[in-house]
């Protein structure tokens, strides 16, 4: 027996419509199964995904700008603030100012830095590789241009 009226089963499609067809929900649903798929294989390093991918671009530019990596990643300033903060306490990283203007905060790798992301590396190109594994090499790539073309407007960019 249904206790809903017709009103209450309207509402309950409506709003498993949600659960089926929100981009946002799903992709970040699929973002935490992502996140968790490498937070897991780098745990040997003590990096975290986003970690690894800061310090991945930050290693290479030289001396990037806090504006910058924050563009880079797509990231606001505040949010990117906080996530370097265990960087630089572990001395993966350093700051110094920008030799144009004395203002701006500039961020740079240094050899602990480059050490950790040596060590995870290959722990990053194999979750990489399981992970294309399992979505299947063409829809892979059909996935990145058009998360490419999302995020950055074209087909790719040397992020």
């Amino acid at each position: 027996m249904n206790l809903f009226t017709g009103e209450d089963q309207v509402y309950r499609r409506r709003l498993k419509r949600v659960g089926v067809t929100c981009v946002g929900f799903n992709m970040r649903k699929a973002t935490r199964m992502v996140t968790k798929h490498y937070d897991t294989i780098l745990e040997p390093t003590g990096l975290r995904s986003t970690q690894f991918h800061i310090l991945a671009t930050v290693a290479r530019h030289e001396d990037l700008p806090i504006t910058r990596l924050a563009e880079l990643l797509v990231m606001d300033r505040t949010t990117l603030t906080r996530n370097l903060k265990p960087l630089e306490k572990e001395e993966w990283i350093s700051y110094s100012h920008a030799a144009d203007d004395k203002r701006q905060r500039t961020v740079r790798i240094t050899s602990l830095g480059h050490g950790v992301l040596q060590r995870a590396l290959p722990l990053w190109e194999q979750a990489q590789a399981r992970l294309l594994e399992r979505i299947g090499e063409e829809n892979s790539r059909g996935l990145l241009a058009n998360l490419w073309r999302f995020v950055y407007g074209k087909r790719n960019l040397d992020a």
